[in-house]
């Protein structure tokens, strides 16, 4: 008779670690049971000042100069220039991300980013786009719908300039949103880039990374308020001309 032994199945070691990390996870520092978070008993009153037509610049544009100058001054916020972009495929299956604002005029709002990307991809097929700026700690969000077009080329390396030497370098070595097979093999990329561009030696601008510009159609600018009661005040896009509409919340 041959001899049995008691083998661990690698799989069965797996389930038994993960089980572990799971009981830890479901206990406080003194091993009792936790209580799920319910996200539904999570409440907060808005107390600010009421948004009224009166008060808003005569275009959006510079509407929002206003509230990104007071976000910007309020060091309760992070970053005031992140914002959600959303955009949908040809087949209007939608996808967002956070990305950071560059720059904003007259003209538009404008982001950077590799055109092979999920989001450059989808705006090539399908250029309608949401922007969102969620300045939580003012109990404000600014919403922006529109359309989406590529910057100039001259604008696109003018910007690529402004970036730290990494970024620069950064921008090349990501092949944005496609599968990687590790963080190993993006490290080596870049690695790579810095030995063949050095801080003194100028890193060209990537063929395939450069600008949208958002031309806006509408946009809203939400207040927040006691009693869900919000403040949503819309400027929609007439003719050479805006036009002010306030929504229910």
């Amino acid at each position: 008779m041959g001899h049995v032994t008691d083998a661990l199945d690698p799989a069965d070691a797996s389930r038994d670690a993960h089980a572990a990390r799971d009981s830890r996870d479901s206990r406080d520092s003194a091993g009792a049971p936790l209580e799920p978070l319910d996200p539904a008993d999570m409440r907060e009153q808005y107390r600010t000042r009421e948004l009224v037509t009166d008060d808003l610049a005569p275009e959006p544009i510079g509407q929002f100069a206003r509230w990104f100058k007071e976000t910007a001054a309020n060091p309760a916020i992070h970053e005031p220039n992140a914002m959600i972009v959303s955009t949908a495929d040809a087949d209007g299956r939608p996808s967002s991300r956070t990305v950071l604002l560059k720059h904003y005029d007259e003209a538009g709002f404008v982001f950077f980013t590799n055109y092979g990307s999920r989001k450059g991809r989808e705006l090539t097929a399908n250029p309608y786009v949401s922007l969102l700026f969620p300045w939580h700690p003012l109990a404000r969000q600014v919403i922006v719908t529109g359309r989406a077009e590529r910057t100039g080329r001259d604008e696109t390396v003018a910007y690529f300039r402004t970036r730290p030497h990494g970024s620069q370098l950064g921008a090349w070595a990501s092949r944005q949103s496609t599968v990687i097979g590790s963080r190993a093999e993006l490290l080596a990329r870049y690695e790579e880039l810095a030995a063949r561009y050095p801080e003194d030696e100028q890193v060209p601008v990537p063929p395939e990374w450069g600008g949208f510009r958002v031309v806006p159609e509408a946009v809203e600018f939400w207040q927040g308020h006691e009693n869900r009661l919000h403040d949503r005040l819309r400027y929609v896009a007439e003719g050479g001309s805006w036009r002010v509409e306030r929504l229910s919340p």
